[in-house]
């Protein structure tokens, strides 16, 4: 059970509408972490277990635009990469957010590094990449690999709906929910802040950005590549993942080999919701990566 810790909340303008934030043990006066969600599309609900941190730190949470507690705005010119990466930038200067850390999930690392890639980074001094997206050619070909390890009726019925661009039959929603147990969380009952991003779940920002489904990348980020540029990142770096991630070990030990300095740790018998399978082991493995940061500093 979470404990209850004092928060306060509020709206940001940013490009296209407001965006809504808590922030977590609001008064504690160490370094704040500032939460990035996945999708895109997603909202920060499936996340919320990361604020037991905020015992010694701010903890902050936001839904990007256009989806959760956030505005819904039906225009998709505001679905560019670049207007997140700016959305990011004016929460952490509204908020005077002098230090900070940052924990990206999922599309979430897109966003951190992209973000750490333009001239306003010089406020974060660590970073967490939680089940990263940082090549989509690498991601599509995890999914490939893992859907070839599926029962082979299974296999047909995914295929099928992916060749026809039929997602709706009970059959194929059926089929991803086996896939999703077994690759974004393995638990026998999904917790309420999971289920809940998903009941909330922007979808146009995601069939924009990403398309249907994870196996066929349609959107805006089907050539999205960084595994050349995660050299340029100078600030600590923790990559983590689940053993049978969607983000592979296998991809993430790329994107670790390919930062200099960077860290990276595998979550056994785990998922792309490792934070949610493995809490305590998840948030003692940030807490002290945190302090070994602060420590340096």
């Amino acid at each position: 059970m979470l404990k209850k810790l004092e928060s306060k909340e509020g709206f940001i303008n940013v490009e296209g509408g407001k965006i809504w934030y808590k922030i977590v043990g609001h008064k504690n006066s160490g370094t704040p972490l500032i939460i990035i969600h996945g999708g895109p599309g997603a909202t920060h609900d499936y996340l919320e277990t990361i604020s037991e941190l905020a015992d010694n730190r701010p903890i902050i949470f936001y839904d990007q635009l256009g989806s959760g507690n956030s505005d819904h705005p039906c225009d998709n010119s505001l679905w560019r990469i670049e207007r997140f990466v700016d959305e990011l930038d004016t929460i952490i200067q509204e908020l005077g957010l002098e230090k900070v850390h940052i924990l990206g999930q999922s599309w979430g690392t897109m966003l951190t590094v992209d973000y750490m890639l333009t001239e306003n980074n010089r406020n974060v001094i660590s970073l967490i990449l939680s089940a990263p997206c940082l090549s989509t050619k690498l991601w599509v070909a995890d999914q490939e690999k893992y859907l070839y390890k599926l029962e082979v009726e299974i296999q047909q019925i995914i295929s099928e709906a992916e060749n026809k661009g039929n997602f709706n039959s009970s059959e194929y929603q059926n089929a991803m929910m086996l896939y999703y147990r077994r690759h974004i969380c393995n638990m026998p009952i999904w917790p309420e802040p999971l289920l809940r991003t998903f009941e909330k779940m922007g979808k146009e920002v995601y069939n924009y950005m990403w398309g249907a489904s994870e196996f066929t990348v349609t959107g805006t980020l089907k050539n999205y590549e960084r595994v050349k540029d995660l050299k340029e990142i100078k600030t600590p770096v923790l990559f983590t993942a689940g053993r049978y991630d969607e983000a592979s070990p296998e991809s993430t030990q790329i994107y670790k080999d390919n930062l200099p300095g960077s860290e990276i740790y595998i979550f056994e018998d785990a998922t792309h919701s490792h934070h949610l399978e493995k809490t305590v082991e998840y948030n003692n493995l940030i807490r002290n990566f945190l302090t070994r940061v602060e420590i340096k500093k």
